[in-house]
C-alpha cells in the first residue's frame, strides 16, 4: 500500500484521545504481520487502550525507534468543510483529523515497512506507536518501561511530530494539574454560615501569578521562546448564582519548564497554597493531569549528526511544543524530533498534510534503513 492509502485507513479510525483504540491497533498489527513483521501489543492499565511495538531486523543489537502516537484530538470544532474522519484529497493536500498530528508519520513508517522487511538490516528499526499522547503523554511511559524485554537499548528514538522534516533537538517539559476546593453553600445574605470556595481559591490564584512573575525573571535558556519556565492558570470554574455561596471551585494549572527544571516542581508552591486551605475547613483535591520532562540533545550527539545527514539540513535548536521525546531521553535513549507536516496545521479544522511531505518522510525512513543495512 502507498502512504496515501495507509493514511486514508488510519484517519478513518476516530481514535480520539481518552477513548478505546482497539480498531486502529488491530489494523496496524494485521498490516505489519502480513509483511512478516514481529508485533507486540502492550495493553495499558486503562484496559481499553494499547501501545504497539514492532521490530524489523535483528532484536539482539541496538537500533532505532520510530515513535508516534495513534490518538488524535477531538474534531468537534466548527469550520470543517468535510468529514474529519474521512480523508479528503484536494490539490495535493490530504485533509483529515490527525493527518498532520500525527498519522501522516505513522503512514510513512508503515509505507516503508515492506521494503525494510526485505532489506538486510544489520541494526533493527522499531516502531513504537502509543496512545493518549494528546492527554499529556500518558500511554508511552508504559511502553518505555517494557523496552528492556522488547529490544536492546536503542541508539536513538525519532519522534515523528510535525517538524517539516527538519530535526529538532530540544523542547520544554510540561506538567498540568487540577485543583478542586470544596466549601459550604448557603444564602449569600449569611456569608458567616458558609465557606466560599471561590474566595478561598483566590489566594491560590494570586500565589500562581506571583510564581509566574518570578519565573519570568529567569533562569533563562535562550533557544526557547520565551526563554524561561512559565506557569499559568488555564481554567477556572465555580459558583451557581450570584446569591448563593459557592461551595465548590475548580482550577487547572500548567507549568512549562526549560531544560534541567522539573515541571512538577514548578507547581509545588501552588499545591502548597492549596493544601493550606484545609486549615480553614475546606476540602482540597489536587490531581496531576500530565507530566513529561524537557528534551535537550547536544548538537554534536550522534543522533543529531545522523539526522542532519539524512535530512540535508542542520537540526533546529528548539521548539515550543512538547512531545514524548523527553521521556525516551529520561530512560537513557537519545531522542530527536523529525516528522512530516507543520505543527501550525494541527488541532484546527481542515487539518491537512501534503502528499509530497508524506513521500519525503518515507524517503528519510528508507534512507535510515539503508544506513542500518550498511
Amino acid at each position: 500500500m502507498q502512504a496515501m492509502e495507509i493514511l486514508e485507513a488510519l484517519v478513518g479510525f476516530p481514535s480520539v484521545v481518552g477513548t478505546p483504540n482497539a480498531g486502529i491497533v488491530a489494523w496496524i498489527r494485521d498490516y505489519l504481520q502480513n509483511h512478516g513483521i514481529d508485533v507486540t501489543i502492550l495493553p495499558g492499565p486503562e484496559g481499553d487502550r494499547s501501545n504497539l511495538f514492532a521490530t524489523i531486523g535483528p532484536r539482539d543489537v541496538p537500533g532505532y525507534i520510530l515513535s508516534g502516537h495513534m490518538d488524535v484530538v477531538p474534531a468537534a470544532e466548527s469550520g470543517w468543510t468535510s468529514d474529519p474522519f474521512r480523508l479528503r484529497a484536494e490539490a495535493g493536500r490530504l485533509y483529515g483529523r490527525g493527518a498532520t498530528d500525527m498519522k501522516g508519520f505513522l503512514a510513512a513508517c508503515l509505507a516503508a515497512a515492506p521494503g525494510l522487511a526485505q532489506a538486510p538490516l544489520r541494526r533493527p528499526i522499531h516502531f513504537a506507536f502509543s496512545y493518549d499522547e494528546e492527554a499529556g503523554c500518558r500511554g508511552v511511559p508504559h511502553m518505555i518501561a517494557r523496552l528492556p524485554e522488547l529490544c536492546k537499548t536503542p541508539l536513538g528514538a525519532v519522534i515523528g511530530e510535525p517538524s517539516g522534516m527538519r530535526a529538532i533537538r530540544a523542547h520544554k517539559g510540561k506538567a498540568a494539574a487540577r485543583l478542586t476546593v470544596n466549601g459550604r453553600s448557603g444564602h449569600s445574605s449569611r456569608p458567616d454560615q458558609g465557606l466560599n470556595a471561590i474566595h478561598a481559591i483566590a489566594g491560590v490564584l494570586a500565589q500562581t501569578v506571583t510564581e509566574a512573575d518570578r519565573l519570568a525573571r529567569g533562569p533563562f535558556e535562550h533557544v526557547f521562546e520565551p526563554p524561561y519556565s512559565s506557569l499559568q492558570i488555564g481554567t477556572l470554574r465555580g459558583g451557581q448564582a450570584v446569591n448563593i455561596i459557592p461551595d465548590s471551585c475548580e482550577a487547572e494549572f500548567e507549568a512549562r519548564a526549560i531544560s534541567g527544571v522539573d515541571p512538577v516542581g514548578l507547581l509545588a508552591p501552588v499545591r502548597a497554597a492549596a493544601e493550606a486551605l484545609t486549615e480553614h475547613g475546606f476540602k482540597v483535591e489536587w490531581q496531576e493531569l500530565s507530566a513529561y520532562p524537557a528534551l535537550s540533545l547536544d548538537a554534536d550527539a550522534p543522533l543529531a549528526t545522523l539526522f542532519a545527514d539524512l535530512t540535508g539540513c542542520a537540526p533546529l535548536a528548539a521548539v515550543s511544543y512538547g512531545t514524548e521525546a523527553g521521556l525516551f531521553q529520561r530512560a537513557g535513549i537519545d531522542a530527536i524530533i523529525c516528522g512530516p507536516g507543520d505543527i501550525g496545521r494541527a488541532h484546527k479544522p481542515d487539518e491537512f498534510i501534503c502528499a509530497d511531505e508524506l513521500f519525503a518522510c518515507q524517503a528519510v525512513i528508507e534512507a535510515l534503513g539503508a544506513r542500518c543495512s550498511a
